[in-house]
């Protein structure tokens, strides 16, 4: 079975725009580029995941099948630019100590990101993904660590809260595989990356 280059992507500031809580389905959008993107990463071959923290049900303010609903507006959005995802897996935990209220969701878990939860969910139920051939992209230090935690190239991009976690006025600074102005850059540097990995092991082979 032929293995596929995997690209774990962050949802809010790295494909929509940052907009805090959405509680209007209306109010998530994408950013500019990130169809473009997605597509461009479909038609390279690379498996496109969504890995998002999503604390919202845990903190009361709304339920769990709003967080469906968002996800599933942002497919819509993707497939009206041309592009999908291949699957979607979200947090919903936050400890009581960090602030979860309601039950289930008010739990430690080891999905919550940086924590590696999702992505092993993803690997296990889709075995063509290529552990060596995969990345994270995200607007957060959260998305740079779940790279450094599971052996992932991480891109940082500026959009959403990038630039301030570059600044360090946001949650840490890191040191990302890479710096994307835009997540069509991000996504361009990510395909360049999987063809010279090609090309080397063809030359290997």
């Amino acid at each position: 079975m032929a293995l596929r280059p995997v690209v774990f992507l962050d949802r809010d500031g790295t494909l929509n725009v940052e907009a805090g809580y959405i509680r209007d389905l209306a109010n998530l959008n994408l950013i500019d580029g990130a169809g473009e993107a997605v597509r461009l990463m479909n038609e390279a071959g690379l498996a496109c995941i969504l890995t998002t923290n999503q604390t919202g049900a845990a903190r009361g303010y709304y339920p769990e099948s709003h967080i469906l609903d968002l996800n599933n507006r942002l497919l819509k959005l993707l497939a009206d630019a041309g592009a999908r995802l291949d699957a979607v897996y979200y947090c919903p935990h936050l400890s009581a100590e960090e602030g979860g209220q309601v039950s289930p969701f008010n739990i430690a878990c080891d999905c919550r990101k940086p924590g590696t939860g999702l992505v092993e969910q993803a690997f296990r139920e889709h075995p063509d993904l290529d552990r060596q051939l995969s990345f994270v992209v995200g607007d957060k230090a959260t998305d740079v660590e779940l790279a450094r935690n599971c052996a992932a190239r991480g891109v940082l991009v500026e959009t959403g809260y990038g630039r301030e976690v570059l600044a360090g006025t946001y949650q840490w600074k890191v040191e990302p595989d890479f710096q994307a102005g835009s997540i069509v850059e991000a996504a361009n540097w990510i395909i360049e990356q999987v063809k010279s990995r090609v090309a080397k092991s063809s030359l290997e082979a």
